[in-house]
């Protein structure tokens, strides 16, 4: 499965989920276990490395602006759900965090945000396939730390100056 194929089922099973994180995974999960289990870990790797790439203390304070605060597991769902969202709002947070005011229509913070059932979605497609739990990907692991510099999310002027139009547009 090359990166194409794999937003290309990010993307179609989105929209058939209308956008439900929950039943996105399990259109997910329908759509995986069609393939081959070589083919699901294929999709593993790029979600994972795409999940690992996410993990930056920009995109972390992007987070907490948007969902009033974001736990170490709060930021690990959203980083999934930010996966979920396809290649094009992925690509333009990870560069821009406070972009995602421009890419995202609505965001209720009860319901979006949290894409935890989609960091599952490749092993329990596997596991269904198989009877196995998925090996080792193979891929170097996120770092012990998310990259970049960290920031006060606790400090609502250093998040309203630091992401200033997500800032505007959901906390003010």
């Amino acid at each position: 499965m090359d990166e194409t194929e794999f937003w290309e089922l990010v993307d179609s099973t989105r929209e058939a989920s209308g956008g439900d994180p929950e039943e996105h995974a399990d259109l997910l999960v329908e759509r995986l276990v069609q393939l081959d289990p070589d083919a699901v870990l294929d999709f593993a790797r790029h979600f994972e490395s795409r999940y690992n790439r996410a993990y930056t203390w920009e995109l972390w304070g992007a987070a907490a602006v948007l969902l009033d605060g974001a736990s170490d597991d709060a930021f690990d769902f959203f980083r999934c759900w930010l996966i979920g969202q396809g290649r094009e709002v992925f690509e333009h947070a990870v560069h821009d965090p406070d972009s995602l005011a421009d890419l995202l229509d609505d965001f209720d913070e009860e319901f979006d945000g949290d894409g935890e059932e989609l960091g599952y979605a490749a092993d329990e497609a596997y596991e269904q396939l198989t009877g196995t739990v998925a090996p080792d990907l193979g891929i170097p692991s996120a770092p012990p730390e998310p990259q970049g510099t960290a920031l006060d999310f606790e400090d609502d002027s250093v998040l309203a100056e630091r992401y200033p139009k997500l800032w505007e547009r959901f906390r003010s």
